[in-house]
């Protein structure tokens, strides 16, 4: 044990003035280091833009994908999930989450609804391109009946059990009742033409996904009346975004958001959803040549709803230079972008005392909390020591930093030689492959890949 002390007489001390000794159970101050700020990637996980499901250039860290409920459901209690599995198999090779929808009616594709249910009544129509594009109608069915809304609590509750907390998914929607799963069946909302669901199946459904998903955060397309949504843990999905997102146009997003009181939401559950999918190219254009509705302008909307990933799958085409460095910064806006300002480093013993301010200059938080860990690293760049800290990113808001402390306890540590040091942080994807979040500062990846870099150290005894 005498050894064990001496070894670490001196630590830390190249950030002191002078040499400073600390005495056992005495806690001496170390200087304070102040982190220089740099852009976070446009591709750092569960934010940004995304693409369908695919191979692309653009940088991001989500795809999209849809997937009938058919494909999926073969009996009440009869599921298979090969096709979900592949799906999400091939986004998470790449190192991406996956952001999904199950759907039962979308227009101009196959009915959704899994074939042991073909004796539910259904709808057809013809609106959202069907007439004009394939001469043909899409169906609707009728989510009043029994055996409907008892397959769809069954498959609610199996999908959650089987996937809840899931690495591969970033963020679930709903999804489910509506034309592709968006909670409206517009025009046919009406009377005996109403085609959507009531308030009590709507409510059913929520109820199901609030029993079956406790980690994986779930959105929602939009508040309604009648359905319970202050109480429950749901975020909420844009899907015409930078087009119909802000008022005065009472039936607009934002302006439904601000009716039923949820304006505050974004602090605990993600705004996403979809640029309206006419503008996103053209979004990107110079600024003297705007192409969406006055208003309604991309920055404007983003620091409105604190979104922070859309679907935006015209970035992903071919993009001018400039484009893609406007819609490079539009990604980046979205979402968290976290920093470390300072750190503070004490010696008490045989423990090292850390103390950060870590700040959130973006429009969100990060929604999940991934384990934070410190590291120490050598002159050769391995790791002979870490802690697991019980920090927490949702903790850390916008324009309202934290100060963040952490004992790492040196005992059952291998002792330290003379030399130079460094202390590092990294939050850990749980995905094995995913991306990394990376922080706002210069020397982010400077020692390590997914690494933050601290500070230096040397021991001098």
């Amino acid at each position: 044990m005498r050894l064990f002390s001496r070894l670490f007489v001196g630590f830390l001390i190249s950030l002191c003035a002078l040499p400073l000794w600390a005495a056992p159970g005495s806690v001496q101050p170390l200087a304070t280091v102040t982190l220089e700020a740099a852009p976070a990637p446009a591709d750092n996980p569960l934010k940004g833009f995304m693409p369908y499901e695919g191979v692309y250039d653009f940088p991001h860290s989500l795809e999209w994908f849809y997937l009938p409920l058919k494909d999926l459901q073969k009996d009440y209690e009869v599921f298979d999930w090969q096709p979900l599995e592949k799906k999400l198999d091939a986004v998470a090779g790449r190192g991406h989450q996956a952001v999904f929808r199950i759907y039962l009616d979308y227009p101009q594709l196959p009915y959704g609804v899994p074939k042991f249910l073909n004796h539910v009544p259904k709808r057809a129509y013809n609106e959202h391109g069907n007439g004009e594009k394939l001469n043909s109608t899409s169906l609707a069915p009728d989510y009043e009946h029994p055996d409907l809304r008892r397959a769809l609590n069954s498959f609610i509750l199996a999908l959650g059990q089987r996937y809840d907390g899931d690495a591969r998914i970033g963020f679930l929607t709903v999804g489910l009742l509506g034309f592709w799963g968006e909670w409206h069946t517009y025009p046919h909302i009406q009377g005996e033409d109403n085609f959507m669901a009531s308030p009590l199946v709507q409510n059913e459904v929520l109820d199901a996904f609030a029993k079956a998903f406790r980690k994986t955060k779930l959105l929602l397309r939009e508040p309604k009346e009648n359905i319970a949504v202050q109480e429950r843990a749901l975020g909420f999905h844009d899907d015409s975004f930078a087009y119909q997102t802000l008022g005065p146009v009472l039936w607009h997003f934002w302006p439904k958001i601000e009716k039923f009181g949820l304006t505050e939401r974004w602090k605990t559950q993600p705004i996403g959803g979809e640029v309206r999918p006419d503008i996103q190219k053209c979004l990107w254009n110079d600024e003297k040549e705007p192409c969406v509705p006055p208003g309604q302008e991309f920055d404007l909307c983003v620091q409105t709803t604190h979104a922070s990933w859309l679907l935006n799958q015209g970035v992903f085409a071919l993009l001018t230079p400039a484009q893609k460095q406007r819609a490079l910064s539009g990604a980046r806006r979205l979402g968290y972008e976290l920093s470390v300002r300072s750190v503070r480093l004490h010696r008490q013993a045989r423990a090292l005392l850390v103390e950060l301010s870590l700040a959130n200059s973006g429009v969100a938080p990060f929604y999940y909390d991934w384990p934070l860990e410190l590291s120490i690293v050598d002159k050769q760049n391995q790791i002979i020591a870490r802690w697991t800290t019980d920090w927490q990113l949702p903790d850390v808001l916008p324009q309202a930093p934290q100060i963040w402390k952490f004992t790492c306890h040196e005992a059952a540590k291998a002792p330290l030689q003379k030399g130079r040091y460094q202390l590092l942080l990294r939050a850990i994807n749980p995905l094995p492959n995913g991306k990394a979040l990376r922080f706002a500062n210069k020397t982010q990846d400077e020692t390590l890949p997914g690494w933050l870099t601290l500070t230096s150290f040397v021991l001098d005894n």
